[in-house]
């Protein structure tokens, strides 16, 4: 035996490992529950066209793919064995926007595992243990950066829209249009990330929620504390009576002032960082 031959069958057995796990978790996200999500598909569709939501509506396309993205009931049942909170990671995929899975954040993230790992070994000719270490890190590391870095920047540009969003409710309220009208008016008028969510929400009210149940449904989506500020005033407004339309003004000029504030506090301390940076 030759002193190379145990970090080779370690590298092997380490190998395999990885590469069932990821034939198991691409099986179950390719293959594991497409009988059931047709049979859920199917009733889905009966009840939408019970309650005459056939395929004129314009807003069934859209809840018909949130209903097939979301549907793999035996995987979830193991992700929450694995997983002990699935539901905060399932938050912050869906505040990227985009229709991200916990499944193929798993799979996605195991492949990028691999591939450094075996970049560091074979590409950069590291040893077996930091290579491996190095494909754990990357493993977890990189695709949890990534998704903050997608979240903080729909977040950042449904901020610079929500003025203006607001102001348009505004402007629908005082010419007679009730909430959830104007509601839609900004998700047909406004650009995405902002159009979007509104659209969503305007959906969800058209089968049959009520205003404040989408617009709490819609703050995990979102998770900015401007529209947490918009779901408190609308949900205080509606106990207490009064001027909606001056409640949403008001809280508009209190949302630019807020951002403008932000603004100021990074331009004041852009010089210091620029001389830390500098000296170091």
């Amino acid at each position: 035996m030759t002193g190379i031959e145990p970090e080779l069958l370690l590298l092997l057995g380490a190998a395999t490992i990885a590469g069932g796990a990821l034939a198991f978790f691409t099986g179950l996200l390719l293959f594991g529950a497409q009988r059931r999500t047709q049979q859920r598909l199917t009733a889905l569709s009966a009840r939408w066209q019970r309650n005459g939501a056939g395929e004129g509506d314009p807003a069934a396309p859209r809840l018909r793919r949130r209903q097939a993205d979301s549907s793999l009931p035996l995987l979830d049942a193991i992700i929450k064995r694995v997983m002990p909170r699935p539901q905060m990671l399932r938050e912050r995929l869906a505040r990227t926007g985009r229709s991200i899975s916990i499944a193929k954040y798993l799979t996605w993230s195991l492949i990028f595992g691999l591939v450094m790992t075996g970049a560091g070994i074979f590409a950069f000719d590291f040893p077996l243990v930091p290579s491996l270490l190095g494909g754990i890190v990357a493993t977890f590391g990189v695709p949890h950066m990534a998704i903050g870095f997608l979240v903080r920047r729909r977040q950042s540009q449904f901020t610079a829209l929500f003025p203006e969003a607001i102001d348009l409710i505004v402007r629908g309220l005082r010419s007679g249009l009730p909430v959830s009208e104007s509601m839609r008016t900004v998700g047909e008028e406004m650009a995405d990330p902002m159009g979007a969510e509104f659209r969503q929400i305007g959906d969800e009210i058209e089968f049959g929620k009520t205003l404040e149940e989408a617009m709490v449904d819609a703050i995990p989506r979102i998770g900015t504390p401007e529209f947490k500020f918009f779901v408190v005033a609308l949900s205080v407004q509606r106990e207490t009576g009064g001027n909606l339309g001056e409640t949403l003004a008001n809280l508009s000029d209190v949302l630019r002032k807020r951002r403008q504030m932000k603004q100021k506090i990074k331009a004041m301390a852009s010089e210091p960082k620029a001389s830390a940076w500098i000296l170091g």
